[in-house]
């Protein structure tokens, strides 16, 4: 018999969930902020309490991201983004990639994954 884990999706729609556990890892969709107004700094803010509030839906937190990545429009705004990242984050970043792409709307200045283990 094959042994496998049940996937737990939170925030499901038909398109999307906005977070995929399995095992204890937790996989979140990329999150944008609400409010599509202010600065990137405002704006990364928004999408890292989004981040907060599935992982801890999912039962884990920050210290225990084991991956990141960030899109932005415009690469020049990486320090400004990395000012509000640097302050979120513990002591130890987890790994991350920064790139610049096109985002889904262009006053989307920010857009960030991240994969988490569940303690």
């Amino acid at each position: 018999m094959k042994d496998f884990c049940m996937i737990k999706r939170l925030g499901p729609g038909k398109r999307l969930s906005q977070a995929s556990i399995h095992g204890n890892t937790v996989y979140l969709a990329g999150q944008v902020p609400d409010e599509y107004s202010g600065d990137v700094k405002t704006q990364t803010k928004q999408v890292l309490d989004k981040i907060d509030a599935l992982l801890k839906e999912a039962g884990t937190d920050k210290n225990n991201i084991l991956s990141a990545t960030v899109w932005l429009p415009n690469i020049n705004d990486r320090d400004a983004m990395n000012t509000v990242w640097d302050a979120w984050v513990p002591d130890v970043g987890p790994a991350r990639a920064c790139v610049e792409s096109k985002l889904a709307d262009p006053a989307i200045k920010v857009e960030i994954a991240v994969i988490a283990a569940i303690p």
